[in-house]
């Protein structure tokens, strides 16, 4: 079981929040379902979940509907807190680079904060 925590920077805005509300109500539903499955799940399927290769550590919640993919990005915390810091419509075979780095400053920022 798992632990889901939306990040929010020092002045209270909340990226994730903001990404949610952004797509239409039924990817959004879609997305949430998959964040469900992390709450609910011990082991994650690699199809929903995934370590990125060459960063601090940086996961991707991975959610597919029809021809979009969508990404959110995480890491993942003591007793099972999983801090979702940056989503984005993926339209490329790779991650973003940028999407990548401000996930990586969202933990360390959030780490200086939260301990």
């Amino acid at each position: 079981m798992h632990e889901i925590v939306f990040y929010r920077d020092i002045n209270g805005n909340n990226p994730i929040e903001e990404f949610l509300d952004s797509l239409l109500a039924k990817d959004a539903q879609k997305v949430t379902w998959t964040l469900r499955l992390f709450e609910d799940l011990d082991i994650l399927p690699r199809t929903y979940f995934k370590k990125l290769e060459n960063t601090d550590e940086i996961w991707e919640v991975r959610t597919r509907i029809g021809s979009n993919s969508y990404r959110l990005l995480c890491f993942l915390h003591k007793n099972g807190l999983v801090i979702l810091t940056n989503g984005f419509q993926k339209k490329t075979q790779k991650t973003p680079r940028n999407e990548i780095k401000l996930a990586e400053t969202r933990k360390r920022d959030w780490l200086r904060r939260n301990g």
